[in-house]
């Protein structure tokens, strides 16, 4: 009786989005626009629109003449002052929420702000947007019989003056309504718990014996808990843990490395995988289908989209287009303008669109997550792409990994040195090593031409990571916890060394 219940409610909100959602696919260039100028217009009378010229702004190129490109150190002196108790700075309403970021490559904290707009508009409308179309495309689901376990960050909220900082998972959970806690596990005082061990305790210590049906967290996080859960109940799998377990909503890094993981620890051909798009800035893209790799992107979450062309990516000098003019298969950078006060905000994020109606796209990986030491262009997409297919030759599986420069030193040629920690060891490391350079040759044509002949690059260098390496590295810089990642790809031989020395 309760399912039914349920079921109906959702089933009128999915009603009532339908014709939204359709909306923007449709027209998702006047949807755009429109909310480019509701955002403008709003916030015309702050400090920022002010000194902007907001008033005057018609349309995106009036916009795009009078507000820079930022990042997050340009607009760091804004926020600091609003994080003081500052308001109408630049953002209309009273802004008490930052979600703190460190993000991947910087260890500067960032805080960034979550207006009650952002909170509800975005962040709370993405969160029921992805049950709506896992429930759409699965009408005989089960969902609802059971409950929803999330893995989130590892931070409480803290008080800072009359504001108010820490994870963006933390953030909406202490936002929530009282009923979404009856559908979720674990509680709401384990899942805000501050230390991360404790915290992976006390969430086995409450979910073993609850009917958990649905997974939402970090994939590299939510495999270490459910091992650790198999550890504890002795188990094969977690199906014999949690028999009507039917979908894992993941998102925060590609899925691609631990994919065989899962599999195996959740032996369920019918289980399903659902990719989402967010971070501490906003939602941006859902996975609509099942089975699909392609996200599609969500245009009516108060969040007005930008793309700067890879190939022309000069940071804040950056020239930029508006959605109207992407193309397929074009590594873009992300631009955006939120309801929570971000303008022209780079965040990092690359992506192509592998279909313009409706929009949809696909995470190729981070501005700063690249390796260009030597002409190379070394993106995420290829690195994990070529990880795939050097695993499936030698039937090895990996848990983490990192790449960085090997410098070029007197006659010395340059290169890639790997670490990798193998979940399956490949029986022969120089083949993997030889499968892994074929396949980056094939995937990524620059990389190709610096390795002909060992040219410029030598063949790569990897090690074989012992055990628990990295979830030891994150411990050492207190970086334990759901919204924490590897960095992948760096310019620099930084964490390189710093694994090396562990």
């Amino acid at each position: 009786m309760a399912f039914q219940i349920i079921n109906s409610i959702i089933s009128w909100f999915l009603k009532k989005r339908k014709h939204q959602i359709e909306l923007f696919l449709k027209y998702p260039i006047d949807v755009q626009n429109e909310l480019l100028l509701k955002l403008i217009s709003s916030s015309k009378n702050t400090e920022f629109g002010k000194l902007k010229e907001f008033s005057s702004i018609k349309n995106y190129r009036d916009f795009s003449d009078k507000v820079p490109i930022q990042k997050y150190e340009t607009f760091e002196p804004l926020i600091e002052r609003s994080r003081r108790g500052e308001q109408n700075v630049f953002w209309p309403s009273p802004i008490k929420w930052f979600a703190k970021s460190s993000g991947t490559t910087n260890s500067k904290s960032k805080f960034i702000p979550v207006s009650d707009e952002a909170l509800e508009y975005c962040h709370m409308k993405a969160g029921k947007d992805m049950l709506c179309w896992y429930i759409n495309n699965n009408p005989k689901t089960q969902l609802f019989t059971g409950k929803g376990l999330r893995l989130g960050g590892s931070s409480d909220v803290y008080r800072d003056n009359d504001s108010y900082f820490g994870d963006l998972s933390a953030i909406i959970i202490e936002n929530m309504p009282f009923w979404a806690d009856f559908s979720s596990a674990p509680s709401q005082e384990v899942a805000l718990m501050g230390e991360w061990e404790t915290k992976m305790d006390a969430i086995i210590d409450e979910t073993i014996n609850e009917n958990i049906t649905s997974l939402a967290g970090v994939p590299s996080w939510m495999l270490v808990l459910l091992n650790r859960i198999l550890e504890r109940t002795g188990k094969d799998n977690i199906l014999e843990v949690w028999p009507n377990l039917e979908v894992y909503f993941h998102g925060g890094v590609n899925f691609n490395p631990y994919r065989e993981q899962y599999k195996k620890i959740i032996p369920k051909k019918e289980f399903k995988y659902y990719e989402i798009y967010n971070a501490s800035e906003g939602f941006f893209a859902i996975q609509d289908r099942n089975g699909s790799k392609e996200l599609l992107l969500m245009l009516d979450y108060g969040i007005f989209y930008e793309f700067i062309p890879m190939d022309t990516y000069n940071g804040e000098n950056s020239v930029a287009i508006p959605l109207s003019e992407v193309k397929k298969d074009v590594n873009y950078a992300i631009i955006i303008t939120t309801n929570g006060g971000l303008w022209r905000y780079l965040i990092g994020d690359t992506v192509k669109f592998t279909n313009l109606d409706p929009h949809r796209i696909k995470i190729t990986g981070r501005t700063k997550h690249h390796i260009n030491v030597f002409g190379e262009e070394l993106i995420i997409e290829n690195a994990e792409e070529a990880l795939r297919l050097a695993c499936e030759k030698t039937e090895a599986t990996i848990k983490d990994y990192t790449v960085g420069p090997i410098f070029m030193e007197g006659k010395e040629k340059g290169g890639h040195e790997w670490i990798i920690e193998f979940e399956k060891t490949p029986k022969n490391l120089s083949f993997f090593t030889e499968m892994l350079d074929n396949a980056l040759k094939a995937i990524n044509s620059d990389y190709e031409a610096k390795r002909y002949q060992n040219m410029t690059l030598m063949a790569p260098k990897v090690h074989k990571a012992k055990e628990g390496l990295f979830y030891s590295w994150l411990k050492k810089k207190k970086k334990l916890g759901g919204q924490h990642k590897v960095p992948r790809l760096s310019n620099s031989r930084e964490f390189v060394e710093e694994l090396l020395k562990l």
